[in-house]
């Protein structure tokens, strides 16, 4: 079975099921500045989990979502550590919770008839043992106990209560967050009679079992790193990624052998001398990463999303070093990777090759530099390198941590790497010192108040439309609690006469209290019918629009967005007040406005 036929059965299992099926978000989140990529499927539904009600209306949804993770970049190159991935998931919103889910994943990845027909002999599954913050996990255990007697399986070889790091989820410090049920399957396929609890570890850390499904029950709510409460619904956010999935159908050892990988591996193979596997495996993961980065509209730099892009790529360049790979040899593998995703991901073929060129692009700027700081390598004599020169090679030459070591090694020094990391905590200390007054784009929080200024921006945008013309945009907006900032595109000073006209178009939307409404459309509609929107290189095909609407049918505004916004506008409390308009940027205007007379 095809990695395309897996998420085709997985989206339709979910249909028949009563999910809606939406687009994956960009990678690059749209209102959350506290990550730089979605790094699992439920990050861009945090407002909805939350208790916001979903764009398509449904208490049911499901997708494929593109994330990237940089958190185990070490470990790319074994069996299963990616940087990109897709995150199958569904979830249910305040609708069905434990039961059905459980139920429902053991069925898609058992059944032979609408299913993937795995072995169920080969599966074993944890759940939360509880701790003062929740309770053990005893409905699940319930459940999950009555599916393998009902397989003639003994619960107490297939079922292990574990703690908090291993069976409690959440995106981060902030947000739903709940206990979790884990499926792990046996790869060997000599696990089949059952193991202890102790055997459980051991095979999972040798990665002889593998964890192919999660579903998490969010009923809480953290704050600042605590559990404060319970969420206003009891949902579910289940997630299995897609390439380890795809390794257990398939019966291959690695994600690296499956249909997703091999074509790009056995290219590289093709264009470099035999041997040093990992390192295939590395560029087949960073330039696939890469792909879909650029395609997201990411490139190379030296900051956020960008550098991590750089950071990727160059990599990338030195693993192709060590194979004797040519200059240039990267761009030969994106066709490869676009006609493998380009049903699924149709952006991807449209800027196929913007990305070709921006990858060309940064591999020869990175040659460059390398030659350079090899040069100033040379000169270096001493039998230790001082942390001091590696991180100048780093700051400077772009010379990964790495290639310093590796270098020095060759030349028989050693590196004080105690000192590197010194210097790098100084460069990253002044860093986020010199970021904290940093235009941050999105929104702060998906609280009741920052929710109302979202939604008071959209109709500041729609008001500065009206009066200063079409070819308003926006170029960067940061919401928080206290105020709205908004960047968009004009050349002159806005006059305070136009602003009162603003702040009057604004308010007498919130008065009229107009309908906030949602639709589906796809992309080329909603361009073609004149929605605004800002980036729309960032939207998959089928993208939500937001429609402000009042009852006698004035459209105040219509505009691409990823939400969270209020359902009326009368549920805006106060009048909205322009309190400062100055220059950005070339060409970029900045507003500052607030919220007056809240009650």
């Amino acid at each position: 079975m095809q990695s395309r036929e897996i998420r085709k059965k997985f989206l339709d299992f979910f249909k028949e099921r009563g999910h809606t099926i939406v687009p994956s978000s960009s990678l690059v989140p749209e209102n959350d500045p506290s990550v730089l990529f979605n790094t699992a499927g439920m990050q861009p539904l945090v407002p909805y989990l939350m208790g916001l009600r979903h764009p398509s209306g449904s208490k049911r949804i499901a997708n494929a979502q593109k994330c990237v993770r940089t958190s185990d970049i070490d470990e790319v190159g074994d069996n299963t550590h990616l940087t990109f991935f897709e995150m199958l998931g569904n979830w249910s919103l305040g609708d069905y919770f434990k039961k059905d889910a459980i139920q429902w994943s053991f069925v898609f990845l058992t059944s032979k008839n609408n299913g993937l027909g795995l072995d169920p002999r080969r599966l074993y599954v944890t759940v939360f043992k509880g701790d003062k913050n929740a309770p053990r996990d005893d409905a699940a255990y319930s459940v999950w106990k009555e599916i393998f007697e009902n397989e003639g399986m003994d619960p107490q070889k297939r079922i292990f209560f574990m703690d908090a790091l291993s069976n409690w989820w959440s995106p981060g410090d902030n947000g739903p967050c709940g206990p979790d049920s884990e499926m792990f399957y046996d790869v060997t396929g000599k696990l089949t009679d059952g193991l202890t609890k102790e055997e459980f570890i051991a095979a999972d850390k040798n990665q002889n079992v593998v964890e192919i499904w999660n579903d998490v029950f969010m009923e809480y709510q953290k704050k600042d790193g605590k559990i404060v409460g319970k969420l206003k619904n009891q949902n579910v956010d289940t997630g299995s990624g897609l390439e380890r999935v795809t390794c257990v159908v398939q019966g291959k050892e690695n994600v690296f052998d499956t249909d997703l990988f091999k074509p790009v591996i056995d290219k590289i193979s093709l264009l470099t001398r035999q041997g040093d596997m990992r390192s295939k495996r590395i560029i087949a993961d960073h330039i696939r990463a890469s792909v879909f980065l650029i395609a997201d509209g990411v490139i190379p730099s030296n900051t956020e999303q960008g550098y991590v892009l750089r950071r990727l790529l160059r990599r990338a360049i030195r693993h192709a070093d060590k194979l004797d790979m040519q200059q240039g040899s990267f761009v030969s593998l994106v066709p490869i990777i676009v006609e493998k995703y380009k049903e699924a991901y149709p952006n991807i073929l449209e800027k196929q090759t913007f990305v070709e060129q921006e990858i060309l692009q940064e591999e020869t700027k990175f040659r460059k530099t390398l030659v350079s700081g090899i040069r100033e390598f040379e000169k270096i004599t001493t039998p230790i390198i001082s942390g001091h020169d590696a991180f100048v090679l780093f700051s400077t030459y772009g010379f990964p941590f790495e290639l310093t070591l590796e270098l020095a090694g060759e030349k028989g020094l050693r590196v004080n790497k105690d000192e590197f990391k010194t210097e790098m905590e100084k460069h990253q200390n002044l860093s986020r010192t010199s970021s904290l007054g940093k235009f941050k784009g999105g929104l702060a929080n998906t609280s009741e108040t920052t929710t109302m200024l979202h939604t008071t921006t959209h109709l500041m945008l729609a008001g500065l439309r009206k009066y200063l013309g079409n070819n308003i945009h926006q170029a960067g907006s940061n919401i928080t609690e206290e105020r709205t900032r908004f960047d968009f595109t004009y050349s002159q000073k806005v006059e305070r006469v136009t602003l009162d006209k603003v702040e009057a178009y604004v308010n007498e939307a919130i008065k009229k209290k107009c309908e906030v409404t949602t639709e589906i459309m796809d992309k080329n509609v909603a361009m073609a019918s004149g929605v605004e929107g800002s980036f729309w290189e960032k939207y998959p095909d089928k993208v939500t629009v937001y429609i402000v609407k009042s009852k006698d049918g004035t459209v105040y505004s219509q505009e691409l967005c990823g939400g969270p916004h209020v359902t009326n506008t009368g549920n805006i409390k106060g009048l909205f007040k322009i309190i400062k308009e100055e220059a950005s940027s070339a060409g970029v205007r900045r507003i500052k406005g607030v919220l007056e007379h809240k009650y």
